[in-house]
C-alpha cells in the first residue's frame, strides 16, 4: 500500500532540487555576468590583441608570436623582466623585514597602543599613491628637509641624491606596501598559543630557538600571505618607479605604460601585461601549493 506514496514523492524532490537549482542559479547570475564582461571578456581581448589579431582574428606582420619572440628574445626586454622581478623580491625582503617586527610589537607589546598604531598604519592608505609619492620626492629634495636637515648637522659635505634611483624607488615601494605584509601577519599572529611558546621556554629553549622553532612556523601562513601579496602588487606597480625612479629602474609595468602612452604599441603592450598575468598566477600557485602542503601535514 506504501508504494504509491513512495513512487510519488520521488518526482516531487526532483522538482525541488530543479526548483533549488534554478534558485541558486538565479542567484549567482549577477556575480557570474559580472565577472564575464569586466574579468573574462577584457582578460580575452587582451589576449587576443597581444597576438597581433583583429577583429577578423587576422595578424598585419603574419606572425602572432612576433609580440613574444620580441619580449622572450630582446636582450633589453629580458633585462627589463628580470628587473621587474628583481624589484619585487627585494622589496618584498624588506617589506618582510619591517613588517614583521611591527606586526609582533603590535600583537605582544604594543598593549592600548595596538588601535592608534593600527591607524597609523592604515592610514596612509587612504591617501593617494601619487600624493605620497609626491611627498618622498619634497623630503628627499636636493633642497628638502632631510639634506637641509644633514648638512645643518654637518652629517654631509653635500646634498644626497636618492632620487632619481634605486634607493628612492625602494623606498617609495616599501612606505606603500609595509601596510600590506603587516596586515596579514597580525592577525595571524594573534591566532598563535602564546602557551606553547611558554612550554618550549619552560623545555630548555630560548627565545631565538623559541621564535624559529615555534612562532615563526605559526606565523609562516600570514608571512606567505603578505609575501605573496607585495610581491604582486610591487610586479604590478608603476607610479613610484616613474616618478621617484626617473627612468633609472625600468619596469614591465612602467614599459606597459609608456607603450600605451607614448608608442601606442597596444599588441605589445597586451603582450607584456599577459607575461605579468602569468607571473601573478605563478605566485598564487605557489602559495596554494604552500598552504596545501602544511595542511596535509598537519
Amino acid at each position: 500500500m506504501s508504494s504509491p506514496t513512495i513512487t510519488s514523492s520521488v518526482p516531487l524532490s526532483r522538482s525541488r532540487a530543479r526548483s533549488a537549482a534554478a534558485r541558486v542559479a538565479l542567484l549567482c547570475a549577477p556575480a557570474v555576468v559580472l565577472l564575464l564582461v569586466f574579468f573574462a571578456l577584457p582578460l580575452i581581448g587582451n589576449a587576443v590583441r597581444s597576438f597581433g589579431l583583429d577583429t577578423n582574428l587576422s595578424t598585419a606582420s603574419g606572425n602572432p608570436l612576433a609580440n613574444y619572440e620580441k619580449l622572450y628574445f630582446d636582450p633589453y626586454y629580458r633585462g627589463v623582466i628580470v628587473e621587474t622581478l628583481q624589484v619585487s623580491f627585494v622589496s618584498m625582503l624588506l617589506c618582510l623585514a619591517i613588517g614583521y617586527p611591527v606586526a609582533h610589537f603590535m600583537v605582544r607589546r604594543a598593549g592600548r597602543l595596538a588601535m592608534p598604531m593600527l591607524f597609523l598604519l592604515i592610514a596612509p592608505l587612504l591617501t593617494s599613491i601619487i600624493m605620497r609619492t609626491f611627498g618622498w620626492r619634497v623630503l628627499f629634495g636636493r633642497h628638502g628637509p632631510v639634506n637641509d636637515l644633514l648638512l645643518w648637522l654637518n652629517l654631509i659635505e653635500r646634498p644626497l641624491h636618492v632620487l632619481g634611483g634605486p634607493l628612492g624607488v625602494y623606498i617609495g615601494i616599501v612606505h606603500v606596501m609595509v601596510p600590506f605584509m603587516v596586515l596579514s601577519i597580525v592577525p595571524v599572529l594573534r591566532g598563535v598559543d602564546r602557551r606553547l611558546e611558554e612550554s618550549a621556554r619552560i623545555l630548555g629553549a630560548g627565545a631565538i630557538r623559541t621564535f624559529v622553532l615555534v612562532t615563526l612556523p605559526l606565523a609562516a601562513e600570514g608571512i606567505m600571505t603578505g609575501c605573496v601579496l607585495v610581491f604582486m602588487l610591487t610586479s604590478g606597480s608603476f607610479v613610484t618607479q616613474l616618478l621617484l625612479g626617473d627612468g633609472s629602474v625600468v619596469t614591465l609595468p612602467l614599459l606597459i605604460f609608456q607603450q600605451f602612452s607614448l608608442t601606442q604599441d597596444l599588441s605589445f603592450a597586451s603582450a607584456m601585461g599577459n607575461l605579468l598575468l602569468v607571473i601573478v598566477l605563478g605566485c598564487l600557485y605557489i602559495q596554494l601549493r604552500l598552504a596545501g602542503g602544511k595542511g596535509e601535514s598537519q
